[in-house]
């Protein structure tokens, strides 16, 4: 759940109530967006689990959420909850990397087109967006750093945005910009910030912050060199 986009409050209470579905009413988790440490009773050690890779897949955090509630309802046993998490675990993303890249183009011209721009603006936002999307998906996969990976992203959005401005495709370049750089906006990581920082989780909360905020700044940091250098 920690590594599809699921809050840590949310994650920290499906384990609590797994617990205690199993018996295991002692039990006591402490969640991060980096780590998990889970006991099971006072007299057993505790468990520490790192989380390196973090994305968004809702669908696996629905379904760890539907596990979790038959096992406490009794409509399934431990041993075939634990399958069905291995099944959700191996499980890759319900949409292919294609249909990822077409949807986030299909967003950025609608974007565009929400944020006041006009007819001639919607095919280089889509052909932008979709571009910006793909380099940040090939960056991520091949450098593993994220916000490289968002910075060379809005940096290709910039660059194509200025070409069709001038080669006369496009009319207004911000308008053209705003919508191509939505689908990279952490918008998940700024909801689970402020949804921690409710549930009292502070750690988790200032953490998602500062990389929501990082992210952001990526994305601006790449816009502006394009501005900077044309």
């Amino acid at each position: 759940m920690l590594q599809s986009g699921a809050e840590t409050y949310r994650v920290e209470d499906t384990m609590t109530r797994m617990g205690n579905a199993m018996g295991l009413e002692s039990s006591h988790s402490y969640v991060t967006p980096t780590g998990i440490i889970f006991q099971s009773s006072g007299s057993q050690s505790a468990k520490l689990i790192r989380i390196v890779e973090r994305t968004t897949d809702l669908q696996k955090v629905a379904e760890v959420n539907d596990v979790s509630r038959k096992l406490g309802t009794k409509e399934i046993t431990p041993h075939q909850a634990h399958l069905r998490l291995i099944d959700i675990d191996r499980a890759g993303h319900e949409y292919s990397l294609l249909l990822q890249v077409i949807t986030a183009a299909v967003a950025s011209g609608c974007f565009t087109y929400m944020f006041r721009g006009g007819a001639p603006d919607i095919l280089p936002a889509i052909l932008c967006g979709g571009a910006g999307f793909s380099t940040f998906l090939a960056l991520h996969r091949l450098i593993k750093v994220k916000f490289f990976a968002e910075f060379s992203a809005s940096f290709i959005i910039g660059l194509l945005a200025v070409i069709f401005v001038a080669l006369g495709i496009g009319q207004e370049l911000d308008k053209i910009i705003i919508g191509s750089v939505m689908p990279l906006v952490p918008g998940l990581l700024i909801t689970n910030a402020v949804r921690d920082l409710m549930a009292g989780h502070l750690v988790s909360g200032l953490s998602r912050g500062a990389e929501a905020f990082l992210t952001a700044f990526a994305i601006g940091a790449g816009i502006a060199v394009v501005v900077t250098i044309f």
